[in-house]
């Protein structure tokens, strides 16, 4: 389908607000993804496993909830009962990907996720590629913090061009207080992947030892040059050669952010404000060389999961009226306008575009 042929058919054209379910809703991304759906008039229908956690929160917000366990299809398929579309928030994501998935084609729902294990997202392009088209789906996975917003960036910065030599991703983070989710994630990550370490180069991903490096990363003022490890693979690696012809996608993550995240010390995130968001602060700096010439855009903000929110809850109203540029399996940067995407983020998310040089030194 076509730009213009998916624009001209919103999902939702009833006149009342859509309902869209929230698998995880009570989780620490689920919240912020359920805030941000309110906030654009959409009504977040409360899912997941946990029937006294749906039940205070529905209580706490004034919303439905509907308990389903991602083990009983009867469930999940009531649970999406005259809902548009279906939000996953419930890590590991390789235990709730292929189940809620399923459900949503059944049900002819849109199905979004904030999965940021490599091996999950890779998953749905290669199972659900095929079958989406087919049946005019629309599944964007990896709509979060890691893997949506870099692919944004990096398609923004690319702009008319199809193929590139390299694309970095160098991610500035103040300090990661990791979630139990994101623990629990990255032990399932961990076991799939037999201790290996992930990257993609030579046009696909590569599994083998650790070569990561310490090196520096100039980030944008007013972060400037900051420590980094190398091949710090995030979900990036997956999206943006689905639809980036690239030979090398490389992340980068400051040093501050990588021994937080690897200590078992490091308390969860705590919030500073009434939204909820912690203290820490991110810069996202994409490169893409193709030749001799580079091109950047850049993004900065604050918490990583709350930034999550209105990434996934702006998705969600793009696809409910119609604002996206294909159909199937496709990540943020080629279902959506990526400039249009970002700048509608005006609230959450400051970012530009800019010729540039080398940011690794």
């Amino acid at each position: 389908m076509s730009a213009d042929a998916a624009a001209s058919e919103p999902i939702g054209t009833t006149g009342a607000p859509a309902k869209v379910l929230v698998y995880g809703a009570y989780g620490h991304t689920g919240r912020f993804v359920v805030t941000e759906l309110v906030e654009r008039g959409h009504v977040p229908v409360l899912s997941g496993r946990n029937e006294t956690a749906l039940a205070a929160m529905a209580g706490e917000l004034g919303l439905e909830a509907r308990q389903a366990d991602v083990s009983d299809a009867t469930a999940l398929d009531a649970a999406l009962h005259g809902v548009a579309a279906l939000v996953n928030c419930a890590g590991p994501f390789a235990h709730t990907t292929e189940p809620l998935l399923d459900a949503a084609l059944r049900a002819q729902v849109a199905y979004v996720d904030v999965a940021a294990e490599i091996e999950a997202n890779e998953d749905t392009f290669s199972r659900l590629r095929g079958r989406a088209d087919l049946e005019g789906a629309i599944v964007v996975p990896a709509m979060a913090f890691f893997g949506g917003l870099g692919d944004l960036l990096a398609t923004a910065a690319a702009g008319d061009w199809t193929d590139a030599d390299e694309v970095r991703v160098a991610y500035g983070l103040s300090s990661w207080h990791p979630t139990a989710g994101t623990r629990a994630a990255g032990a399932v990550s961990r076991e799939r992947r037999d201790g290996r370490h992930v990257t993609f180069e030579d046009g696909g991903l590569r599994y083998g030892e650790d070569r990561s490096e310490l090196t520096t990363w100039s980030f944008p003022e007013p972060t400037g040059a900051r420590d980094v490890r190398s091949k710090f693979s995030m979900a990036d690696i997956v999206t943006i050669p689905k639809h980036l012809a690239v030979r090398e996608v490389t992340c980068f993550m400051t040093v501050e952010a990588v021994s937080e995240l690897s200590s078992p010390a490091t308390p969860e995130p705590v919030a500073v404000d009434e939204s909820g968001r912690s203290e820490q602060t991110f810069v996202v700096d994409v490169v893409v060389r193709r030749g001799t010439e580079e091109r950047r855009a850049f993004a900065s903000g604050q918490d990583i999961y709350a930034i999550t929110g209105p990434l996934a809850a702006e998705a969600v109203d793009r696809i409910l009226t119609g604002r996206t540029r294909t159909t199937g399996v496709a990540p943020a940067g080629a279902m959506f306008d990526p400039a249009d995407f970002l700048d509608a983020l005006h609230d959450e998310l400051a970012w530009a575009i800019e010729e540039s040089t080398p940011g690794e030194s």
